[in-house]
């Protein structure tokens, strides 16, 4: 399977090789004469089936151009689309000359062919799904089921610094009446992650903290400092920087969460009951060696 990959990556690599080659030197060329004025070239109408080459009968469309195109490994993408246009022909042509010579597909092949069917079906499947579920009105009441009836809830910024004993507490919290900064004390004696950031928690909602630190915080007014308080992880010096009333989120704040949640949905639905109305039947695979999944050699 590795072999087949790196085959098709060379082929193509092959490809445009040969055309960033010929585009670099068509830059160096005399610019071709523009036409006179007054006059144009004819546009050519093209669809989908308009064939581009055919290699011993078997045609080449510029459909399968425009797939090839958005196929191609990542340091292709940049290339322009005047030179990916001829080189997605030869790429296509050389790939259809070594088709042909192969004859008979491998069972290799046509497993991996049967693999790639299935999922690029899948895909389109899952598009149409998903873009039949995500629509503005599906957003609109999604948003409206989630946050029309939410009520404001308190939220604070706090910042604190955390140490292995009462005394260190107290001691810290002298220090802060002398005049000492807060945020530089934090980040030379708090033990917790957020010393280096000066001892800042950002904002957070009740049952986000353990309840000794929201009690007191509760209590605090901004630019309260308070303290100790004991918790599990040690004794806090707790400086309260604001408070807040937060009510519902806008819609464009919360648009990428309802659309994932929509999607993941809309998709679990469909598959539940294409599976509830499919015929699946499991054979026993109990007497399989999970470690054949490591053998590539059983498709030779």
């Amino acid at each position: 399977m590795k072999l087949m990959v790196k085959s098709t990556a060379l082929l193509a690599g092959a490809a445009f090789a040969f055309a960033a080659a010929g585009a670099s030197w068509a830059q160096d060329a005399a610019p071709a004469a523009e036409p006179a004025q007054g006059t144009s070239e004819a546009a050519t109408e093209v669809s989908a089936d308009t064939i581009v080459a055919t290699v011993n009968g078997e045609v080449i469309t510029l459909g399968h151009l425009v797939v090839a195109r958005y196929a191609l490994p990542d340091q292709f993408q940049s290339l322009p689309d005047d030179v990916l246009f001829d080189a997605l022909i030869d790429q296509l042509i050389q790939q259809t000359v070594l088709g042909q010579a192969m004859g008979e597909m491998t069972r290799r092949a046509q497993v991996q062919l049967d693999n790639e069917r299935r999922s690029i079906v899948a895909a389109e499947h899952i598009g149409k799904v998903v873009s039949d579920a995500v629509t503005d009105d599906a957003i609109a009441a999604a948003y409206d089921a989630e946050y029309a009836d939410a009520e404001p809830s308190q939220e604070w910024d706090a910042s604190h610094i955390l140490v292995e004993t009462e005394e260190e507490a107290a001691a810290l919290l002298e220090e802060l009446e002398g005049g000492a900064d807060f945020a530089e004390l934090a980040r030379t004696k708090s033990t917790g992650p957020s010393g280096p950031n000066g001892g800042a928690l950002g904002w957070f909602g009740p049952g986000m903290m353990v309840k000794p630190f929201e009690d007191a915080v509760t209590g605090m007014a901004a630019g309260d400092v308070a303290g100790p308080i004991q918790t599990q992880f040690g004794w806090h010096v707790v400086k309260l920087n604001d408070a807040r009333m937060k009510g519902a989120p806008a819609l464009d704040e919360v648009r990428a969460d309802i659309v994932s949640k929509l999607e993941n949905d809309a998709v679990e639905q469909a598959l539940a009951a294409l599976l509830g109305a499919a015929d699946v039947e499991r054979a026993d695979v109990s007497g399989i060696d999970p470690t054949v999944l490591s053998d590539p050699t059983i498709l030779d």
